[in-house]
């Protein structure tokens, strides 16, 4: 495995960097909070222009086709800045989805930014696996009539499609749904990140046979694998938030002084401070190894869960000794520690939580141990 980027992937970092900077800093981060749409239209513009937002659909279908090492650059520096954007649900999950399950029709929109699609996965009270997806799709004349609740839905109001899986007769299946069609109701939620969340209620949705995107009952198949591909890149993206949350407390320490020296001159504090960036270059490597893998068609069955694992529990234990070192102020909104903070813990518990990650890394460990 070389984990040297080439010149093309350093230029890449650089301009996403550059690009977030210009169109999605800090400012902007605190004027998207709890907005119904939840990102500027010049970042989403910037990333369509530089190919980003098809960079994991192939040409053929509009995209750029780039491999999981470019994806991996890119979320990287959309996580040091927190940069807020329908990237990763529409650009990633959801492109994911519809290209593995061979519904390419929307694909070329979605590369060009003018369409959103949003999945709407989980439910009150369901986990994050097939058994938490209650949401029934049943038989109605040609077509299908949708019940339920669903939660977390990221986007939603700034979405022309929903990305749907129900429980079909046939087993989870995979519904595209119009969010202003009759019987979809829409109510925005306040989240710990203060993102754009909302929770989607289905009343008797009637959708034509059309919307199913694939097979019937193979939507649970389609959707594991694209969240194994999709959680390395929001691995990268906790990397970069909390390599730059050690870099702004680092800044903090040097200058703050307590009892006639600058913080940074105590051990303790600067044994924290040593740790987690032994912890962040440890999530980093494994974060290359998942994305290496990969994009050379290896097996990333393990190394995917484990990188987002590592790397969400690695951004939420660096913010949290970060907050210890700028005391109680670095949780007034001043601050941009506590931007990071909050956003660490909700990435931790998204896109499959710290339990349901060591599930899967357990179940690979002692497969392979009886194997």
């Amino acid at each position: 495995m070389d984990l040297d980027l080439t010149p093309e992937q350093e230029l890449l970092g650089e301009t996403v960097r550059g690009v977030c900077a210009r169109y999605a800093d800090l400012t902007v981060v605190r004027q998207m909070e709890d907005d119904p749409v939840g990102y500027p239209a010049e970042l989403w513009s910037q990333l369509g222009e530089l190919g980003l937002l098809g960079m994991t659909i192939p040409e053929e279908h509009g995209g750029s086709g780039m491999n999981a090492i470019d994806g991996a650059v890119v979320y990287r520096e959309l996580g040091r800045a927190l940069a807020p954007s329908p990237h990763f649900v529409s650009c990633v999950a959801s492109a994911g989805a519809l290209l593995r399950a061979g519904a390419t029709e929307l694909l070329p929109g979605i590369a060009d930014g003018s369409v959103i699609v949003t999945p709407a996965w989980l439910e009150p009270s369901g986990g994050f696996g097939p058994a938490g997806v209650t949401l029934t799709a049943s038989r109605a004349g040609d077509g299908w009539a949708l019940d339920g609740v669903k939660r977390h839905v990221e986007f939603a109001g700034a979405a022309q499609w929903l990305l749907v899986l129900a429980r079909a007769p046939e087993g989870i299946t995979l519904f595209l749904v119009d969010p202003s069609a009759s019987g979809v109701t829409l109510t925005q939620k306040m989240t710990v990140a203060s993102d754009s969340q909302y929770q989607v209620e289905f009343s008797g949705v009637r959708v034509p046979a059309s919307a199913v995107v694939g097979e019937p009952g193979r939507g649970w198949a389609v959707w594991d694998q694209v969240m194994h591909d999709g959680i390395i890149l929001l691995a990268a993206y906790a990397v970069g938030g909390a390599r730059h949350a050690l870099e702004i407390t680092s800044e903090y320490s040097k200058v703050r002084r307590q009892f006639d020296k600058p913080l940074a001159a105590f051990q303790s504090l600067s044994h924290y401070m040593a740790d987690a960036v032994t912890r962040i270059d440890g999530a980093d490597t494994l974060v290359w190894e998942a994305a290496w893998a990969k994009s050379v068609g290896r097996n990333i069955e393990r190394l995917a869960p484990m990188a987002k694992l590592f790397g969400c529990n690695t951004f939420r234990d660096t913010t949290a000794m970060a907050q210890q070192i700028f005391g109680g102020v670095g949780f007034t909104v001043e601050y941009d520690i506590q931007l990071y903070f909050r956003r660490a813990k909700q990435l931790q518990l998204s896109w499959w939580d710290t339990r349901y990650l060591e599930g899967l890394v357990a179940a690979d460990v002692l497969d392979r141990v009886t194997a």
